[in-house]
């Protein structure tokens, strides 16, 4: 079996700290807000979008990067190459990384999805809400399922990505400014997190692994274009880019005859080389550590301190990155036994028992071959099956302490998306290969 999570050697230089937004959070008085859905944006960021050259209802697109706890809004420019012009901590999400797959699961979806004006609920009981639009093609087309996923205030989730109010306000601004100027369908990118080489070559043992290769191609898309890829479905994955001749993209059914534009051809072609050497580089680099990831009570236990003078509702989660642990791989088998112990034979609800350990293939060339990623112009290989990931236990050890961690229940929103279509053919104004 193969050890399913390994070393992530630096964090980040920048801390993050769940729902800490010392730079981030404008500070609004929200009992002065008389109109929640109509409150403008602030004038420091219309500011800084006039001096990008950034129309106040350009378009935008929405990225999430779960491990990191970020979520940032992507702009139009002048030009309609997207740059972020706002970067959040999100306050609360549930669940470990990986995608949601079932009702109850806990699980914050991973993917791509397009919101509509109609997703925006105006009426959340969690301030304000957007649907994320789940499940969408590719997750029905897998049987995956659930109901009101959304991005939200009030900073508690179950299976949401949960805001605070005062950020929920100024994202529901940006997308309603953006829906005003003629924008139709608003990209969400709900990321595990940012897929660099070090973070895939941390992450390549993880069960997700080959779902979350296919939403690099994606990924590498949007960065070697900054603009939002055309994201279509069939054989039950995800398509990007491509150019089909005169047929319908269906979901379940196999993927017509496709090309990829030339120009785009050449520019992840690029790309792919300089990943691939700096890919190899981490593979060394994370060879004999473990990064282990924490179950959300673990992170809820890190962040603990934050709820004082809260209300009870408000439950930050904090980030995989404050509460997971890099050790090596004789730790990390010490580390899961005592887990075990401690768990009285409980069903083990992730795969991080100590019998995941096995041997890495010994040189670069030979972890090269098993870990290799699908060029990223191509449509790749089905995603493996993923296992269903659960939440964590309400009791954790944390610092040597027993800590209650209370889970929150289900959220009682009711704004379902709307009905997913097939592809409509219409040419999204942002194609990489449309002239300018």
């Amino acid at each position: 079996m193969r050890l399913y999570h390994i070393a992530f050697a630096l964090l980040t230089a920048t801390a993050l700290t769940g729902c800490n937004d010392t730079l981030d959070t404008t500070k609004v008085d929200l009992s002065s807000v008389k109109n929640k859905v109509q409150q403008p944006l602030p004038n420091s960021i219309l500011a800084e979008m006039q001096k990008r050259d950034m129309p106040r209802t350009s378009p935008i697109m929405i990225r999430i990067l779960k491990e990191e706890g970020k979520l940032e809004i992507w702009k139009a420019k002048a030009d309609n190459r997207f740059e972020v012009i706002k970067s959040y901590d999100i306050c609360a999400w549930s669940g470990k990384l990986g995608p949601k797959v079932k009702e109850g699961d806990r699980q914050a979806p991973e993917g791509f999805y397009n919101l509509s004006p109609a997703n925006l609920n105006p009426n959340s009981k969690y301030y304000l809400a957007i649907n994320t639009g789940f499940p969408n093609r590719y997750d029905q087309a897998n049987g995956r399922y659930g109901t009101n996923l959304m991005i939200h205030g009030a900073c508690s989730s179950s299976g949401c990505y949960s805001m605070t109010d005062e950020q929920i306000l100024e994202i529901y601004a940006f997308a309603r400014d953006a829906f005003k100027g003629g924008q139709t369908s608003v990209q969400l990118q709900a990321l595990p997190f940012r897929m660099t080489p070090e973070n895939m070559a941390r992450h390549r043992d993880n069960q997700n692994y080959d779902f979350w290769k296919m939403l690099k191609t994606g990924y590498d898309n949007f960065e070697v274009t900054k603009r939002p890829p055309e994201v279509a479905v069939c054989d039950k994955k995800y398509v990007f880019n491509q150019q089909v001749e005169g047929k319908i993209v269906a979901a379940n059914a196999a993927c017509p005859s496709m090309s990829t534009p030339p120009a785009l051809v050449s520019a992840l072609s690029s790309y792919s080389k300089t990943y691939e050497l700096a890919y190899a580089k981490a593979l060394d680099k994370f060879n004999d550590k473990v990064w282990y990831e924490p179950t959300e009570a673990e992170r809820k236990a890190v962040v603990a301190a934050k709820r004082k003078g809260h209300d009870l509702a408000y439950a930050p989660t904090g980030t995989s990155l404050e509460a997971g642990k890099l050790m090596s791989q004789a730790e990390f088998k010490t580390w899961m036994e005592k887990k075990m112990a401690a768990a009285e034979a409980k069903p083990a609800n992730t795969i991080l028992a100590s019998a995941a350990i096995s041997p890495r293939p010994t040189t670069t060339t030979e972890r090269m071959k098993q870990d290799r990623l699908p060029m990223t112009g191509s449509i790749g290989p089905a995603p493996a099956a993923t296992a269903t990931a659960a939440s964590g236990p309400t009791v954790v050890a944390a610092q040597g302490k027993t800590t209650t961690v209370p889970i929150p229940e289900q959220n009682p929103l009711a704004y379902a998306a709307p009905p997913v279509s097939e592809d409509s053919g219409k040419k999204p104004f942002w194609k990489f290969w449309a002239k300018d």
